[in-house]
Parts: C-alpha cells; structure tokens; sequence
C-alpha cells in the first residue's frame, strides 16, 4: 500500500502540472493570433514523442526498473517547464512554434515514462482477485481528476500570473514533489532485468493487439474535439477580444475542461461499481466493454449534424455541445477505464512493461491523429468536420472492439 501510495501521488502532481501546461500553451498561444492549424502543431511532437517513447519506456523499465522511469518522466516534465519559460515573446511565430514544440515532446516523453511506471506497478501490487480492476480504476480515475483540476489551474493562472510565472511556479513544485518521492518511494518495485531485449516491445498477443487499435481510435475520437475544435470554438463564443473579455474566457474555457476531465475521472474511477464488475468474468467485461464503445459513435455525430445547422455561434448550440459532451464523456470514461483493466488482465507479470509500453503507444498515436485531425479539420470545416471526424474514429474504434473476442 505504502508503495502504492507513492506511485500515486508522484502521478498526480505529474498529471496537475501536465494538464496545467496544456491549457496555458493553447490559450496564451491563441491570444497571440495562432491559427487552429498552428496550435495544432504546438502539441504534434508531445504526441509523436508518445508514441516511441512508450515503446522504448517498456523495456528501459523491464531493464532499469520501475522506479528510474517514474523518476526520469519527473525530472524531463521539470526540464520543460523550465525551458518553456525562457521563450521570448519577440521571437517569431516559426521561431516560437519550433521551439514549443521541442519542448512539448520533452514534455511527452516525461508524461509517458511516468504513466507507464505508475500503470504497470498496479499489475505488480494490486491484490489477487477483483483488486486488479478497483486499483486501476481508482488510480486512473484520480489521475483525471487531478488533470482536470491542472486545466483550470493553467487557465487561472494565464488570467492572474501571467504565461512566464505560471511555468516557474509549476516546475519549482513538481521539484519538490520529485524530491519527496525519491525520499519516501519504498521498496517494493521491480529494479529490472539486465538480459530484456528490446524487440520484446512488440506484442504477439492478438488481443492486446485488437485492444491496442481501439484505444487508438477512441483517444482519437476524444482529441480530434478536445485539443483545438472546442476551446477554440468556446473562445470565439465568449470572447469579443477586449483584455477583461479574454480574462474571463480563459476561466470559462479552463473551468469546462476542467469539470469534463474531473467528471471523466470521477466515473472512471467508479467505473467497477457502475459496470457492477465484481460479479462478472472476463468475457462478460468484454462484451461489455463492446457494447460500450458502439454507444459512443451517434454522439459526436448528433452534435456535428447540429453544428451544421448553425455555422455561426449561438447559445443553444453552445449548450448542447456542453451537455453532448458530457453525455460523451460518461461513455468515454466506461470506455477509457475497461481498457486500462483489460491491458493489465491481458498482460502478464513477466511482460507488463511491455504489453503496458505497447498499449499506450496506441494511445499516443491515437491522440498524435487526433490532434492533427483537430487542428485541420476546425480549420477547413469549422466545429461540423471537427465533430463529424470524432464520430467517424469512435466508429473506427467500435469496429475494432467487435473483433478483440475473435
């Protein structure tokens, strides 16, 4: 437990200053006139550097253990922060865009290292039994909760602070988080195996495979509306462009994705009572967990088609958006928390690392996609093309679901 705990808290301070740094980065960088395309690509290396370093992360950890890649994934998040505070707002737009982008992909390599040290410690300390899915729901639950608490706390101190203070503040406490955590981490976590290959990232296990895909698809879906389409969108509703304005648009936008991230968090982490799961075997969670992932393909869809209808913005649609994609986040959470117990109950002890590493880098290809698709489809085709591209990669991920019991 003492272990457990550790893990924990070291991913939530973690995630806090992630989501944190998310928000200040979209809304400073649109405040300066950044296109959606533009703010698009400010996030493309985080997620491209997510997908090779969840492969890499699975067997460094398999060989140095878990605890130097929780420990790398906080010292790398500190880096960024810092080197994002030396930006200069004289630089230009391809200057400030090449250099923040360099620095998102610091960020994602620390981000993945962290998730995938904290992921595969619940497989090695959970309990025997129905432990497995609680402690995995509870860990990814929190997390999420703790995330959206960072997307307001960005926003609010954008508002307050300023882009420069925000970022110094947040690095000086991850620091002292990193130190308590390297003081107070227990024994209790692999420390590796010198002989791991690493062509043994790849997994041979076709579930893991078929799960893989459809985590893929499903972060998709959730990015191609989340990272540019909808704030952007929100800005331009609240927003008439004066000082005071703005301000109060930075705490709103923060303030919904905030609430989505935390009420995403809450259901996943009550997702094995919600889905009553003590009581079913593992192929009962399956068909669950396709059912599940049908449910969410006619939401983004419904909300593309009343999107259509109104190309400028309007209160009404407004409204429905927040009340569809909260509707979209309750399913997505079932989702998203069936996934992260069904990787670890797929895997083995021998290969958690691994079979963890490989999962979530479909996810991180899966969000890299998404995040392209944001930004060009908001771009091209406003909030109708954006939405109507998150119901077509929930149809994907749907599909792919169908076959994980094949």
């Amino acid at each position: 437990m003492r272990a457990y705990a550790a893990v924990t808290a070291a991913y939530w301070a973690f995630m806090l200053s992630d989501g944190a740094l998310r928000m200040l980065v979209l809304l400073h960088f649109n405040g300066l006139g950044f296109s959606a395309l533009q703010l698009a690509w400010l996030f493309l290396l985080y997620e491209l550097a997510g997908i090779v370093t969840n492969l890499a992360a699975g067997w460094i950890a398999a060989r140095f253990g878990l605890a130097s890649t929780l420990y790398a994934g906080l010292i790398l998040q500190i880096a960024a922060l810092s080197a994002l505070a030396l930006l200069d707002p004289g630089w230009s737009v391809a200057a400030s865009v090449a250099f923040v982008m360099a620095v998102q992909g610091l960020s994602g390599i620390a981000k993945d290292l962290a998730k995938m040290s904290s992921k595969s410690a619940v497989k090695l300390l959970a309990p025997a039994g129905d432990g497995l899915f609680r402690w995995v729901a509870a860990l990814t639950g929190s997390k999420n909760a703790v995330k959206g608490a960072g997307f307001f706390i960005g926003a609010a101190l954008l508002a307050t602070a300023g882009f420069q203070a925000a970022i110094w503040a947040m690095a000086a406490v991850l620091a002292l988080i990193l130190v308590a955590v390297m003081l107070f981490l227990p024994k209790g976590l692999p420390t590796g195996n010198k002989s791991a290959k690493f062509t043994s990232v790849w997994s041979r296990n076709a579930k893991i495979n078929r799960l893989s895909l459809a985590r893929l698809f499903l972060f998709g879906a959730r990015d191609v509306w989340f990272v540019v389409g909808i704030p952007i969108y929100f800005q331009a509703v609240l927003s008439d462009g004066s000082p005071d304005s703005r301000r109060a648009a930075f705490f709103l936008i923060g303030g919904f994705m905030a609430a989505w991230i935390i009420a995403y968090g809450a259901v996943q982490a009550a997702a094995p009572r919600l889905l009553a799961a003590k009581s079913l075997t593992q192929a009962q969670i399956i068909a669950k967990a396709q059912r599940l992932a049908g449910w969410l393909v006619p939401i983004p869809l419904a909300l593309a088609a009343l999107a259509a209808f109104s190309p400028a913005p309007a209160l009404w649609l407004t409204v429905s958006l927040v009340l569809g994609l909260l509707l979209f986040g309750y399913i997505f959470a079932l989702n998203s928390s069936l996934h992260s117990y069904l990787i670890l109950a797929f895997s083995t002890a021998e290969r958690v690392t691994q079979d963890v590493g490989f999962y979530y880098m479909a996810n991180a290809a899966g969000r890299l996609l998404g995040t392209l698709l944001s930004g060009l489809s908001y771009q091209y085709g406003g909030l109708p093309l954006c939405l109507l591209t998150a119901g077509l990669m929930a149809t994907a991920s749907w599909a792919a679901m169908r076959r994980l019991a094949a």
